[in-house]
């Protein structure tokens, strides 16, 4: 059988290695179930020849002038934008998004965050900073590269996530070993093979492909000396404690089940587009998606009311048609897992379906490309009567299923939004801006909005608080988390401290 793509295999040394590993797995389209690729699982040689083409790699990149980087990672993503259509292509086969989607966020947007870190330790930002103590005593400090890092990537936003990790790894002066889903792993050699274009040396950027052993075995490797891991919330306990017996530096980004709140006063047109945002963009499978939707009592008949009007501007179908705005669930497993749970609010939550639910999707068996008809299609289901003790409320279900809930009191709403081991993202929709600032202040969330949802600009510190994560990724606070701090203090007087000195 003929596939789409080429095979994919580990990347080092500035190329791409032949495997030699028995075992091999296929990357699946979503929108088809069929197979795109065949991936050649890296074997733990294989990877140790890869860390270590990262270690030869290191010193010399790190002492690259930073300005040398940038321009470096610069070309980079002009060659990123360049090759957009291309990209996104992949992507959407690789992970079900719509073109409409992955031509103008995933590429984009991951380019924007490379050109940014480019430009800001090219504009001085691994500068540190000079102290005067006393007249003749200063202390300076330095930011230092860490050495070899591991990222450890996500399946929903593919090329998107390997650059928030890269480029600040990269730009800091460190190099990386990167490991991509095994579910959407297309994007990673043609992403090494870009950097190596740009003028990346050898070595600087890696790729292992495989699963979760994969994963573990680069997390544990004594040559590692960061993981920056994003997934659920389980996995990135593991991968924190094994790195945590090494003493590595880690980012986690992981789960959440974030709290979207309507206030009295908001715009209804205005909420409902928000939840919407927050519930459907992406079918769902997003970290940072505000599935608990809270309403005012007063507002609730005209909130659903309006709500289900506008679930006809959902539009599935062909996944190349600009029209299209929803894609299916990105492999068997994850469309079981959301199923599941949609069964799960109907008949044991006793939640009330408000639109959606198991039924096969309408247009699904008339379109004209029958092979559609095995995808992993599901519908975008809303519930409603939803209390904060079902498990449809209370556990991430990374997929297209909102759940309205009603308040009475503002002190109420924001006890129930806090009230989750999860603390990743939170939002207000309301027309007055200070009461606005002080709901926000009250929500234990690392990443907020206010009317409005889901963007994330490079410019932008992001990360999860309580078990949503550790650290955050972009902005100037996220180039700090690939770098260590050296204090030196420098006494200028020319004396030894006399503490010892004969009596």
């Amino acid at each position: 059988m003929v596939l789409p793509y080429s095979p994919r295999y580990a990347y080092y040394n500035g190329k791409l290695q032949s495997s030699t590993s028995a075992s091999s797995f296929q990357t699946i389209d979503p929108s088809t179930s069929q197979p795109l690729a065949n991936i050649h699982t890296t074997t733990h040689s294989a990877t140790d020849a890869a860390i270590s083409s990262a270690q030869k790699a290191f010193p010399a990149w790190s002492a690259t002038p930073p300005t040398e980087r940038a321009r470096i990672l610069q070309k980079a993503a002009a060659l990123l934008r360049a090759r957009n259509d291309e990209l996104a292509k992949t992507e959407t086969h690789d992970t079900g998004k719509p073109f409409s989607e992955t031509s103008t966020v995933d590429i984009v947007t991951g380019a924007d965050v490379l050109e940014y870190f480019a430009n800001l330790v090219g504009g001085g930002g691994l500068n540190g900073e000079t102290i005067q103590l006393r007249p003749n005593a200063w202390v300076y400090t330095t930011k230092n590269a860490l050495g070899v890092c591991a990222g450890i990537g996500a399946w929903n936003y593919p090329i998107q996530i390997a650059l928030w990790k890269s480029a600040p790894c990269l730009a800091a002066g460190n190099t990386m070993v990167y490991k991509p889903s095994e579910f959407t792993p297309l994007h990673s050699t043609v992403l090494a093979e870009i950097y190596s274009e740009a003028g990346v040396p050898p070595g600087v950027f890696n790729v292992v492909q495989g699963a979760g052993d994969v994963g573990a075995y680069l997390t544990t490797h004594p040559g590692v000396a960061k993981v920056s891991f994003t997934g659920q919330v389980s996995t990135g306990q593991k991968v924190a404690g094994s790195a945590a017996t090494g003493m590595k530096y880690v980012t986690m980004e992981l789960g959440g089940k974030s709290a979207c709140i309507i206030l009295p006063d908001a715009d209804v047109e205005q909420a409902v587009d928000g939840a919407m945002m927050a519930n459907f963009f992406s079918t769902g499978q997003v970290c940072t998606n505000g599935t608990r939707v809270f309403v005012p009592e007063s507002m609730k008949i005209q909130f659903e009311k309006k709500l289900v009007k506008k679930m006809a501007h959902i539009r599935a179908g062909d996944l190349f048609d600009l029209s299209t705005n929803f894609g299916p669930l990105v492999s068997k497993p994850h469309f079981d897992k959301v199923i599941s749970y949609i069964k799960h609010g109907i008949r044991a939550d006793k939640a009330t379906l408000l639109y959606g639910g198991l039924e096969t999707p309408a247009w699904l068996a008339k379109h004209e490309k029958q092979e559609y008809r095995s995808g992993y299609w599901v519908q975008p289901t809303v519930f409603t009567d939803c209390t904060d003790e079902m498990r449809i409320v209370q556990e991430e279900i990374f997929g297209p299923v909102m759940s309205i809930l009603t308040y009475k009191t503002i002190d109420e709403v924001v006890a129930r939004a806090n009230a989750t081991r999860l603390g990743l993202a939170a939002g207000v929709f309301t027309q007055n801006l200070n009461f606005a600032h002080q709901v926000i202040g009250r929500l234990e969330a690392g990443i907020t909005w206010v009317n409005t949802w889901g963007e994330s600009p490079a410019e932008m510190s992001v990360g999860g608080w309580k078990m949503s994560g550790v650290g955050v990724e972009n902005g100037k606070k996220g180039l700090e988390a690939w770098v260590r701090n050296k204090s030196t203090l420098v006494d200028m007087a020319g004396e030894v401290p006399t503490v010892f000195a004969k009596l």
